[in-house]
């Protein structure tokens, strides 16, 4: 019989009126929302249902919203008694899949974001930077010419999202050189992409003192379901690993294609992307054809849910 792996998006998923039908009507969301309004110094729920964009975009922000937004959503598939067999999460979302987990409770999960976002917004304001997207060129074609490309200065693979699509980090003016250098390699496509920074990269190391900080005084539980994380792209429900390869995971590339090769490998058929937006389902379409893929974001897809 195949399994269900529940996904959970990260940063670049936000849409400004996300969450709203759920606070109006639902329990749950009123609970954390409320939670998380007093734990922030700004509004999460103001800059979620209302905007505007430019704030909601601010990693500070998005990080929270995203990661409150999706575990609402998980508690009211929870309630209909629809539960994953395995869970995985695109960076930010790897904390969303632990609570969903077990692994961590909704109070720490949300204080673990609260640093990881005030301290990646911070790093990016230190050391700029940029992160490019790349559709046309293997995993192994791009590493090559990120080790033969001899420019100064960081540059290295952020995200291998699918066989045909991979973010790279680092450097502004590092990037870019990179960017035309990979199109001469063959590249179809090569976009710079409109982030607050070089996310999983080594100029996110100053993010991770702090963050290391947070995560040794968690509390982290043995996870109920297998938890495929970023850095290896494997499953692990035990503790010490779990807060090793989130701290790892600031300034590694993200493995969600390997992560969902695995998965499929391991017995998965349908996925379900429980949060805002389709970016994870769009994804892991370009991975596998032989999948179900359906999103749940809102009252109405929950009603909708078979």
């Amino acid at each position: 019989m195949k399994k269900t792996a529940f996904v959970f998006p990260g940063q670049a998923s936000q849409f400004v009126g996300m969450g709203l039908d759920l606070y109006n009507i639902r329990p749950i969301a009123q609970k954390y929302y409320d939670h998380a309004d007093r734990l922030f110094d700004f509004s999460i729920k103001e800059y979620s249902f209302y905007g505007p964009l430019a704030e909601l975009t601010q990693t500070r922000v998005t990080q929270p919203a995203i990661f409150i937004h999706s575990l609402i959503v998980f508690e009211e598939l929870k309630a209909k008694n629809i539960l994953p067999d395995m869970v995985a999460g695109h960076s930010l979302g790897e904390y969303s899949a632990l609570v969903a987990a077990g692994a961590l409770d909704f109070e720490q999960g949300l204080e673990l974001v609260k640093v990881r976002s005030e301290q990646m917004q911070s790093a990016t304001e230190t050391n700029s930077g940029t992160m490019a997207a790349i559709v046309g060129l293997d995993y192994d074609t791009i590493q090559t010419v990120l080790d033969e490309s001899g420019f100064d200065g960081v540059c290295n693979i952020a995200n291998y999202n699918s066989p045909n699509q991979i973010v790279i980090s680092g450097d502004t003016h590092t990037v870019q050189s990179t960017m035309l250098t990979l199109k001469e390699a063959g590249a179809k496509r090569v976009i710079e992409l409109s982030v607050g920074g070089a996310f999983h990269s080594s100029l996110m190391q100053n993010a991770g003192e702090k963050l290391k900080e947070a995560l040794d005084a968690a509390s982290f539980q043995k996870a109920r379901y297998p938890v495929y994380s970023n850095v290896t792209g494997t499953a692990t429900t035990d503790p010490a690993e779990i807060r090793e390869r989130l701290y790892k995971q600031l300034t590694s590339p993200v493995l969600w294609a390997d992560s969902i090769v695995n998965m499929i490998s391991d017995g998965a058929g349908t996925f379900v992307e429980v949060g805002p937006g389709k970016v994870l389902t769009g994804l892991i379409k370009r991975i596998s054809s032989d999948v179900n893929i359906q999103g749940v974001s809102s009252v109405e897809d929950l009603e909708n849910l078979e």
